[in-house]
């Protein structure tokens, strides 16, 4: 192995100066422009994701078939229960009565333990986009 000799270190030392010198970086300046518009927009995602209107949400089926019996069972839920909002969805041809619009799986599982005594076909639907 060969020792380093004092004229290799200084010419190293010299080398390594010399691309320390010529090395730079760059500097630049960026200017981010945005539209007046983009925190109404946002202020109205926000706004429609509290109100369930979009994103994931729960809901749970209590009934599927006739309009005439959907009717009763909306009814019917109506008289035992008003924390949840009920509503009957059209399908062809078929009816639904959904109830809430749960946030999570979570808030859903606990609300139909609730209404399974009085509904026991009821269940939770995989929740589609808003």
């Amino acid at each position: 192995m060969k020792k380093l000799t004092l004229k290799h270190c200084i010419l190293f030392s010299i080398f390594a100066l010399g691309l320390q010198i010529n090395t730079f970086a760059q500097s630049g300046q960026t200017n981010i422009e945005q539209s007046d518009l983009l925190p109404k927009l946002l202020d109205l995602k926000t706004e429609m994701t509290k109100d369930g209107k979009l994103g994931e949400r729960y809901k749970i089926q209590l009934y599927y078939g006739d309009n005439n019996t959907a009717s009763e069972t909306l009814k019917d839920f109506r008289a035992k229960y008003d924390t949840w909002p009920p509503q009957v969805i059209y399908e062809t041809p078929n009816y639904k009565v959904w109830i809430g619009n749960f946030r999570n799986r979570l808030e859903a599982d606990r609300a139909l333990m609730k209404i399974k005594a009085d509904y026991p076909a009821a269940f939770i639907p995989k929740p589609r986009r808003g």
